[in-house]
């Protein structure tokens, strides 16, 4: 995107405090501070664009409410001559979010406003609008992501930690079969498309091991009769891809500081709780195993308690009896894949799966406080800042609408 080159009279702002909305500020400067932000955060909203969106309506408290209106039965009864039928009325279901404030500011002194060659109140708002719009992203992201329709790789497992990578064979890798598998699921939800189409949300790496797949069609072959969307890389098996950085990756943590496994030191032949470990563990490692997930031999566990000890005496208290281990058995961290491997979603979306409120209309806003505002807590007008402040919610409306496909990739050890 090109922007133009603006030169501001940086004296403009030695007054009150400003901020974007106040009569203090030329229009121009409005306008132009406001389109700045909103254009900077605009690229790094990927999941914000697939949402329904709903206003942050002024004065409307702090819940926003999102709607979903259940479909029509089908009118098989004949019409009666003559008769006019009752008709039917709408059904609308109402789905509320408590929305929460977010922001950030950049400090700038006067020498640097006064010496510096570049704009930086300009530079400051091009960060912190790239800035907001991943912190929003993020926020709409983590929500999404907490759907409970999970796909995990082909339906070949079913578990996240039994997702497997770097093998020789049986990797799973993203596939088109397993694409086909997510937007059945949709079809038979009867799930709307969105602009023709079903849409995946999909992390460079996993976007790599679909890419090679011959059916795969660039947006340059079919976007001449479509809008293309932000980040929009592909099209395959009638769903188009959107690519982003910020997918959700699932982690998962190292054991221990200096270890990322532990080891199993006694083989374990019958039912049981406790796990004695071959590595030392420190008091700060034994609180900060409680309640960690681990993975022994393909048996997810969690830890309900860890012994501080030396090398050879520290032992792992576990929710839930295991039944079997070696003795030198790998314990993986659990919060992943296989061997603690990470796993990424793709996100496979139909229309009005999910709501999220705008970043326009009073939901983005660009807040200057300029040198001397502070009054006497900057009595030299040495201290000016830039920043933005946004309010947000975004909620999951029809769970059927939505699924998360959870695999592997070529590219992560």
């Amino acid at each position: 995107m090109k922007y133009d080159t603006y030169t501001l009279n940086l004296r403009r702002f030695d007054a009150d405090t400003n901020v974007t909305t106040d009569s203090d500020l030329s229009a121009e400067m409005k306008t132009f501070y406001s389109d700045y932000l909103i254009d900077n955060a605009a690229p790094k909203l990927v999941h914000d664009q697939f949402g329904q969106k709903q206003p942050v309506a002024k004065n409307g408290g702090k819940t926003v409410q999102f709607r979903r209106y259940s479909p029509l039965p089908a009118a098989t009864t004949p019409l009666t001559e003559g008769v006019t039928p009752s008709g039917r009325k709408l059904t609308v279901t109402g789905s509320t979010a408590d929305v929460a404030q977010y922001g950030d500011y950049v400090e700038l002194s006067d020498m640097l406003l006064l010496t510096a060659v570049d704009n930086n109140i300009v530079q400051a708002t091009k960060l912190l609008g790239a800035q907001a719009g991943a912190t929003l992203d993020a926020i709409v992201r983590e929500v999404v992501n907490g759907g409970t329709n999970v796909q995990y790789a082909d339906d070949s497992v079913n578990g996240r930690h039994l997702l497997v990578g770097g093998e020789s064979s049986g990797n799973h890798y993203l596939t088109v079969d397993m694409v086909k598998r997510a937007a059945r699921k949709l079809k038979a939800m009867n799930a709307e498309k969105i602009d023709g189409s079903y849409v995946a949300i999909i992390h460079p790496d996993v976007a790599y091991d679909l890419m090679s797949d011959p059916d795969w069609i660039n947006p340059s072959e079919y976007a001449g009769s479509k809008n293309v969307f932000e980040g929009e890389i592909g099209k395959i098996a009638g769903v188009r891809f959107v690519e982003t950085s910020e997918a959700k990756i699932f982690t998962a943590p190292d054991l221990l500081s200096a270890s990322r496994t532990m080891t199993v030191k006694t083989q374990i032949s019958a039912s049981t709780k406790t796990v004695a470990v071959t590595q030392a563990i420190s008091s700060a490692e034994a609180t900060a195993l409680a309640g960690r997930k681990i993975i022994i031999g393909s048996t997810l566990c969690e830890i309900a308690s860890a012994s501080a000890a030396s090398a050879g005496s520290a032992t792992l208290t576990l929710k839930e009896n295991i039944s079997s281990a070696a003795a030198n058995a790998v314990i993986y961290p659990g919060e992943a894949g296989a061997k603690g491997r990470a796993v990424y979603s793709t996100l496979i979306l139909g229309d009005n799966a999910y709501g999220v409120t705008e970043i326009e209309g009073g939901g983005l806003r660009h807040i200057t406080k300029q040198l001397g505002s502070a009054g006497s807590g900057d009595p030299l007008d040495q201290r000016a800042t830039v920043g933005w402040k946004a309010t947000k919610a975004a909620k999951r409306l029809v769970e059927e609408y939505m699924v998360r496909v959870e695999t592997t990739s070529t590219f992560n050890g």
